[in-house]
Protein backbone atom coordinates (compact mmCIF):
# COMPACT_ATOMS: atom_id res chain seq x y z
CA UNK A 1 0.00 0.00 0.00
CA UNK A 2 0.93 3.22 -1.05
CA UNK A 3 2.50 5.44 2.29
CA UNK A 4 -0.07 8.11 3.43
CA UNK A 5 2.03 11.38 3.49
CA UNK A 6 1.15 13.02 6.87
CA UNK A 7 0.22 16.81 7.24
CA UNK A 8 2.57 19.46 7.11
CA UNK A 9 2.52 20.96 11.22
CA UNK A 10 1.94 24.11 11.53
CA UNK A 11 4.68 25.21 13.24
CA UNK A 12 6.57 24.06 9.72
CA UNK A 13 6.26 27.88 8.26
CA UNK A 14 8.69 29.61 8.20
CA UNK A 15 8.65 32.25 11.03
CA UNK A 16 8.05 35.43 8.43
CA UNK A 17 5.40 33.61 6.72
CA UNK A 18 3.75 32.12 10.05
CA UNK A 19 3.69 35.84 10.76
CA UNK A 20 1.96 37.25 7.16
CA UNK A 21 -0.85 34.33 8.00
CA UNK A 22 -1.50 35.71 11.22
CA UNK A 23 -1.66 39.45 10.45
CA UNK A 24 -4.13 38.11 7.51
CA UNK A 25 -6.42 36.33 10.00
CA UNK A 26 -5.93 39.29 12.17
CA UNK A 27 -6.87 41.40 9.48
CA UNK A 28 -10.18 38.82 8.54
CA UNK A 29 -11.33 39.27 12.30
CA UNK A 30 -11.22 43.10 12.45
CA UNK A 31 -13.09 43.52 9.37
CA UNK A 32 -15.82 40.82 10.29
CA UNK A 33 -16.42 42.98 13.93
CA UNK A 34 -16.16 45.88 11.15
CA UNK A 35 -19.34 44.44 9.13
CA UNK A 36 -21.37 42.02 12.12
CA UNK A 37 -21.98 45.21 14.12
CA UNK A 38 -25.79 44.44 15.50
CA UNK A 39 -26.69 41.95 18.10
CA UNK A 40 -28.11 38.73 17.83
CA UNK A 41 -31.42 37.87 18.50
CA UNK A 42 -30.11 34.74 20.90
CA UNK A 43 -28.47 36.86 23.18
CA UNK A 44 -31.98 37.47 24.62
CA UNK A 45 -31.13 33.99 26.31
CA UNK A 46 -28.93 35.10 28.34
CA UNK A 47 -31.44 37.37 29.82
CA UNK A 48 -34.41 34.89 30.62
CA UNK A 49 -35.77 34.34 27.40
CA UNK A 50 -36.65 30.75 26.18
CA UNK A 51 -35.03 29.31 23.28
CA UNK A 52 -38.86 28.35 21.82
CA UNK A 53 -39.80 32.19 21.62
CA UNK A 54 -36.70 33.80 20.48
CA UNK A 55 -37.39 30.71 17.25
CA UNK A 56 -40.97 32.03 17.08
CA UNK A 57 -39.05 35.96 16.59
CA UNK A 58 -36.82 34.50 14.19
CA UNK A 59 -39.27 32.86 11.71
CA UNK A 60 -41.37 36.34 11.80
CA UNK A 61 -38.20 37.95 10.59
CA UNK A 62 -37.35 39.53 13.88
CA UNK A 63 -33.71 38.53 14.01
CA UNK A 64 -31.44 40.79 16.06
CA UNK A 65 -32.18 42.80 18.79
CA UNK A 66 -32.33 46.34 17.22
CA UNK A 67 -35.38 44.34 15.47
CA UNK A 68 -36.97 43.83 18.60
CA UNK A 69 -37.29 47.47 19.56
CA UNK A 70 -38.19 48.41 15.99
CA UNK A 71 -41.10 46.38 15.88
CA UNK A 72 -44.54 47.55 17.85
CA UNK A 73 -45.42 45.54 21.25
CA UNK A 74 -48.83 45.12 19.50
CA UNK A 75 -47.21 43.28 16.03
CA UNK A 76 -45.22 41.32 18.43
CA UNK A 77 -48.00 39.91 19.88
CA UNK A 78 -49.54 38.87 16.13
CA UNK A 79 -46.48 36.49 16.15
CA UNK A 80 -48.50 32.98 17.32
CA UNK A 81 -47.34 31.67 20.75
CA UNK A 82 -46.38 35.11 22.10
CA UNK A 83 -48.73 36.50 24.61
CA UNK A 84 -48.68 40.07 26.09
CA UNK A 85 -46.87 39.53 29.37
CA UNK A 86 -43.91 37.39 27.30
CA UNK A 87 -43.46 40.15 24.38
CA UNK A 88 -42.58 42.77 27.73
CA UNK A 89 -40.22 40.68 29.38
CA UNK A 90 -38.69 40.99 25.58
CA UNK A 91 -38.83 44.21 25.03
CA UNK A 92 -37.66 44.31 28.97
CA UNK A 93 -34.66 41.93 27.63
CA UNK A 94 -33.79 43.93 24.46
CA UNK A 95 -33.45 47.07 26.32
CA UNK A 96 -30.74 45.85 28.99
CA UNK A 97 -28.78 44.52 25.46
CA UNK A 98 -29.20 47.95 23.12
CA UNK A 99 -29.63 51.02 24.29
CA UNK A 100 -32.43 53.16 22.18
CA UNK A 101 -32.82 56.10 24.29
CA UNK A 102 -31.07 59.38 23.10
CA UNK A 103 -27.04 59.59 22.67
CA UNK A 104 -24.68 62.44 21.60
CA UNK A 105 -24.31 63.50 17.85
CA UNK A 106 -20.36 62.17 18.32
CA UNK A 107 -21.74 58.60 18.91
CA UNK A 108 -23.90 59.26 15.47
CA UNK A 109 -20.81 60.74 13.94
CA UNK A 110 -18.98 57.56 14.73
CA UNK A 111 -21.85 55.02 13.89
CA UNK A 112 -22.34 56.92 10.42
CA UNK A 113 -18.40 56.03 9.52
CA UNK A 114 -19.65 52.30 8.88
CA UNK A 115 -22.15 53.66 6.19
CA UNK A 116 -20.51 52.19 2.78
CA UNK A 117 -20.74 53.72 -0.53
CA UNK A 118 -21.18 51.29 -3.72
CA UNK A 119 -20.16 52.97 -6.70
CA UNK A 120 -22.41 52.86 -10.15
CA UNK A 121 -19.67 53.07 -12.26
CA UNK A 122 -20.32 56.50 -13.79
CA UNK A 123 -17.52 58.68 -11.99
CA UNK A 124 -19.92 61.57 -12.70
CA UNK A 125 -22.59 60.07 -10.94
CA UNK A 126 -20.53 58.92 -7.98
CA UNK A 127 -19.56 62.14 -7.64
CA UNK A 128 -23.69 63.38 -7.61
CA UNK A 129 -23.72 61.12 -4.72
CA UNK A 130 -20.67 61.62 -3.04
CA UNK A 131 -19.14 58.54 -3.26
CA UNK A 132 -22.27 56.04 -4.27
CA UNK A 133 -25.62 54.39 -3.01
CA UNK A 134 -24.98 53.93 0.59
CA UNK A 135 -26.11 51.65 3.19
CA UNK A 136 -28.43 52.47 6.24
CA UNK A 137 -30.75 54.32 3.77
CA UNK A 138 -33.03 53.85 0.88
CA UNK A 139 -32.24 54.75 -2.71
CA UNK A 140 -35.01 55.76 -5.18
CA UNK A 141 -34.39 56.26 -8.91
CA UNK A 142 -37.55 56.79 -11.14
CA UNK A 143 -37.79 57.80 -14.44
CA UNK A 144 -39.67 56.76 -17.61
CA UNK A 145 -38.88 53.63 -19.37
CA UNK A 146 -35.74 53.54 -21.19
CA UNK A 147 -33.55 55.75 -18.81
CA UNK A 148 -31.58 53.34 -17.44
CA UNK A 149 -33.18 52.25 -13.63
CA UNK A 150 -33.17 48.24 -14.16
CA UNK A 151 -29.77 48.63 -15.82
CA UNK A 152 -28.59 50.45 -12.60
CA UNK A 153 -29.80 48.10 -10.63
CA UNK A 154 -27.54 45.27 -12.60
CA UNK A 155 -24.60 47.27 -12.47
CA UNK A 156 -24.79 47.67 -8.77
CA UNK A 157 -25.45 43.68 -8.12
CA UNK A 158 -22.28 43.31 -9.57
CA UNK A 159 -20.04 46.36 -8.34
CA UNK A 160 -20.92 45.61 -5.10
CA UNK A 161 -18.77 42.71 -5.28
CA UNK A 162 -15.67 44.42 -5.54
CA UNK A 163 -13.48 45.57 -3.25
CA UNK A 164 -13.77 48.55 -1.01
CA UNK A 165 -11.09 50.41 -2.96
CA UNK A 166 -12.18 49.45 -6.63
CA UNK A 167 -15.90 51.25 -5.23
CA UNK A 168 -17.29 48.07 -3.99
CA UNK A 169 -18.18 46.58 -0.70
CA UNK A 170 -17.10 43.42 -0.79
CA UNK A 171 -20.72 41.86 -0.83
CA UNK A 172 -23.27 40.12 -1.98
CA UNK A 173 -26.19 41.53 -3.58
CA UNK A 174 -30.48 40.38 -3.14
CA UNK A 175 -32.53 41.31 -6.26
CA UNK A 176 -36.38 41.14 -6.02
CA UNK A 177 -37.84 41.24 -9.21
CA UNK A 178 -41.39 42.43 -9.45
CA UNK A 179 -41.42 42.76 -13.12
CA UNK A 180 -39.74 40.14 -14.53
CA UNK A 181 -37.03 42.18 -16.13
CA UNK A 182 -34.00 40.25 -14.22
CA UNK A 183 -31.28 39.18 -17.08
CA UNK A 184 -28.20 36.93 -16.22
CA UNK A 185 -26.71 37.85 -19.23
CA UNK A 186 -26.45 41.38 -18.55
CA UNK A 187 -25.02 40.36 -15.16
CA UNK A 188 -22.08 38.34 -16.98
CA UNK A 189 -21.46 41.12 -19.39
CA UNK A 190 -20.84 43.56 -16.47
CA UNK A 191 -19.21 41.67 -14.71
CA UNK A 192 -16.13 40.69 -17.53
CA UNK A 193 -16.16 44.65 -17.92
CA UNK A 194 -15.32 44.81 -14.41
CA UNK A 195 -13.08 41.95 -14.83
CA UNK A 196 -14.92 39.60 -12.43
CA UNK A 197 -15.62 36.04 -12.75
CA UNK A 198 -18.88 36.14 -14.37
CA UNK A 199 -20.22 32.71 -12.85
CA UNK A 200 -19.02 34.01 -9.08
CA UNK A 201 -20.59 37.40 -10.30
CA UNK A 202 -23.75 35.30 -10.32
CA UNK A 203 -23.36 32.61 -7.69
CA UNK A 204 -23.39 36.33 -5.46
CA UNK A 205 -26.78 37.72 -6.30
CA UNK A 206 -29.95 35.67 -5.35
CA UNK A 207 -32.79 36.34 -6.80
CA UNK A 208 -36.68 36.19 -6.55
CA UNK A 209 -39.95 36.50 -8.48
CA UNK A 210 -42.49 38.61 -6.49
CA UNK A 211 -46.26 37.97 -8.06
CA UNK A 212 -48.34 40.33 -5.87
CA UNK A 213 -47.85 42.71 -3.46
CA UNK A 214 -48.21 40.38 0.04
CA UNK A 215 -45.68 38.01 -1.66
CA UNK A 216 -43.21 40.90 -1.46
CA UNK A 217 -43.40 41.55 1.63
CA UNK A 218 -43.00 37.63 2.53
CA UNK A 219 -39.23 38.00 0.70
CA UNK A 220 -38.47 41.27 2.46
CA UNK A 221 -39.21 39.20 5.71
CA UNK A 222 -37.45 36.22 4.52
CA UNK A 223 -34.36 38.31 3.67
CA UNK A 224 -33.81 39.89 7.21
CA UNK A 225 -33.66 35.85 7.93
CA UNK A 226 -30.75 35.33 5.58
CA UNK A 227 -29.04 38.50 6.36
CA UNK A 228 -28.95 37.96 10.06
CA UNK A 229 -27.97 34.24 9.34
CA UNK A 230 -24.77 34.68 6.78
CA UNK A 231 -23.77 37.59 9.41
CA UNK A 232 -22.53 40.72 7.19
CA UNK A 233 -22.32 38.37 3.52
CA UNK A 234 -24.84 41.00 2.11
CA UNK A 235 -24.18 44.41 1.57
CA UNK A 236 -26.89 44.95 -1.23
CA UNK A 237 -30.48 44.67 -1.53
CA UNK A 238 -32.71 45.85 -5.13
CA UNK A 239 -36.36 45.73 -5.53
CA UNK A 240 -37.27 46.52 -9.19
CA UNK A 241 -39.51 48.00 -8.84
CA UNK A 242 -40.84 48.57 -5.62
CA UNK A 243 -44.36 49.99 -6.79
CA UNK A 244 -45.60 48.28 -9.92
CA UNK A 245 -47.28 45.07 -7.80
CA UNK A 246 -49.14 47.33 -5.91
CA UNK A 247 -50.48 49.18 -9.31
CA UNK A 248 -51.46 45.60 -9.68
CA UNK A 249 -53.51 44.67 -6.73
CA UNK A 250 -54.81 47.87 -5.92
CA UNK A 251 -56.77 50.34 -8.48
CA UNK A 252 -58.62 52.96 -8.29
CA UNK A 253 -59.18 55.85 -5.86
CA UNK A 254 -61.25 53.35 -3.72
CA UNK A 255 -58.53 51.20 -2.85
CA UNK A 256 -55.98 53.84 -3.12
CA UNK A 257 -55.54 54.83 1.04
CA UNK A 258 -55.49 50.99 1.30
CA UNK A 259 -52.50 50.81 -0.73
CA UNK A 260 -50.81 53.39 0.07
CA UNK A 261 -50.82 52.14 3.84
CA UNK A 262 -49.67 48.86 2.71
CA UNK A 263 -46.60 50.70 0.99
CA UNK A 264 -45.84 52.33 4.05
CA UNK A 265 -45.72 49.26 6.15
CA UNK A 266 -43.42 47.48 3.41
CA UNK A 267 -41.00 50.76 3.34
CA UNK A 268 -40.54 51.34 7.12
CA UNK A 269 -39.54 47.50 6.61
CA UNK A 270 -36.76 48.04 4.16
CA UNK A 271 -35.81 51.10 5.75
CA UNK A 272 -35.36 49.27 9.01
CA UNK A 273 -33.17 46.34 7.23
CA UNK A 274 -30.73 49.14 5.44
CA UNK A 275 -30.19 49.95 9.24
CA UNK A 276 -30.01 46.76 10.80
CA UNK A 277 -27.97 45.10 8.64
CA UNK A 278 -25.97 48.13 6.82
CA UNK A 279 -26.89 47.52 3.74
CA UNK A 280 -27.84 49.85 1.20
CA UNK A 281 -31.07 49.37 -0.08
CA UNK A 282 -32.07 50.40 -3.77
CA UNK A 283 -35.64 50.69 -5.41
CA UNK A 284 -36.20 51.54 -8.43
CA UNK A 285 -40.18 53.93 -9.25
CA UNK A 286 -42.71 54.54 -12.14
CA UNK A 287 -44.07 57.47 -13.39
CA UNK A 288 -46.97 58.76 -14.14
CA UNK A 289 -48.78 61.68 -16.13
CA UNK A 290 -50.53 64.15 -13.74
CA UNK A 291 -53.09 65.42 -15.53
CA UNK A 292 -53.52 68.80 -13.47
CA UNK A 293 -50.09 69.88 -14.16
CA UNK A 294 -51.15 71.54 -17.32
CA UNK A 295 -53.46 73.84 -15.59
CA UNK A 296 -50.30 74.68 -13.44
CA UNK A 297 -47.81 75.54 -16.66
CA UNK A 298 -45.47 72.94 -14.94
CA UNK A 299 -42.90 71.80 -17.53
CA UNK A 300 -42.75 68.47 -17.24
CA UNK A 301 -46.34 66.59 -16.54
CA UNK A 302 -45.00 63.66 -15.13
CA UNK A 303 -44.16 62.75 -11.30
CA UNK A 304 -43.05 59.57 -9.66
CA UNK A 305 -45.64 57.01 -8.10
CA UNK A 306 -46.17 55.99 -4.69
CA UNK A 307 -46.68 59.92 -3.61
CA UNK A 308 -45.92 61.42 -0.19
CA UNK A 309 -45.37 58.14 1.21
CA UNK A 310 -42.60 56.84 -0.57
CA UNK A 311 -41.17 60.26 -0.96
CA UNK A 312 -40.64 60.14 2.70
CA UNK A 313 -39.04 56.96 3.14
CA UNK A 314 -36.54 57.16 0.63
CA UNK A 315 -32.99 59.42 1.98
CA UNK A 316 -31.85 59.83 -1.83
CA UNK A 317 -34.25 60.27 -4.57
CA UNK A 318 -32.82 59.47 -8.14
CA UNK A 319 -34.69 61.68 -11.46
CA UNK A 320 -33.60 59.58 -14.25
CA UNK A 321 -33.97 61.00 -17.94
CA UNK A 322 -33.14 60.91 -21.33
CA UNK A 323 -30.91 63.17 -23.18
CA UNK A 324 -29.34 63.98 -26.34
CA UNK A 325 -28.71 60.77 -28.56
CA UNK A 326 -27.42 58.22 -26.24
CA UNK A 327 -26.67 60.41 -23.42
CA UNK A 328 -29.06 60.14 -20.05
CA UNK A 329 -29.11 62.52 -16.79
CA UNK A 330 -29.83 61.93 -13.07
CA UNK A 331 -30.68 64.51 -11.32
CA UNK A 332 -30.66 64.71 -7.37
CA UNK A 333 -34.50 64.74 -6.51
CA UNK A 334 -34.18 65.34 -2.90
CA UNK A 335 -30.64 63.88 -0.62
CA UNK A 336 -30.30 64.76 3.18
CA UNK A 337 -26.08 64.42 1.64
CA UNK A 338 -25.86 66.35 -1.40
CA UNK A 339 -27.43 69.34 -3.17
CA UNK A 340 -29.57 69.68 -6.20
CA UNK A 341 -27.42 68.98 -8.95
CA UNK A 342 -27.59 66.50 -12.65
CA UNK A 343 -25.10 63.59 -13.71
CA UNK A 344 -24.62 63.27 -17.23
CA UNK A 345 -23.76 58.96 -17.64
CA UNK A 346 -24.47 56.24 -20.75
CA UNK A 347 -25.63 52.85 -20.80
CA UNK A 348 -23.21 50.61 -22.63
CA UNK A 349 -22.35 46.67 -22.53
CA UNK A 350 -20.60 47.31 -19.07
CA UNK A 351 -23.32 48.69 -17.33
CA UNK A 352 -23.36 52.33 -16.27
CA UNK A 353 -21.10 53.84 -17.80
CA UNK A 354 -19.58 57.97 -18.15
CA UNK A 355 -20.26 59.78 -21.02
CA UNK A 356 -17.39 59.26 -23.86
CA UNK A 357 -16.38 62.51 -25.18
Amino acid sequence: MPSRRASPPINASPPAEKEEILEKEADQDENTEEEIFYEEVDQLQAHGINVSDINKLKCAGVCTVRGVQMVTKRNLCKIKGLSEAKVDKIKEAAGKIVNCSFVTAMDISFARQKVITISTGSKQLDSLLGGGIQSMSITEAFGEYRTGKTQLAHTLCVRVQLPLNMGGANGKAAYIDTEGTFRPDRIRSIAQGCKVDDDIALENIIVARAYNSDHQMELITELAARFAEEKGAYKLLVVDSIIALFRCDFSGRGELAERQQKLGVMLNRLVKVSEEFNVAVFVTNQMCADPGAGLTFVADPKKPVGGHILAHASATRLYLRKGRGEERVAKVYDSPDVPESEASYAISNIGITDISI
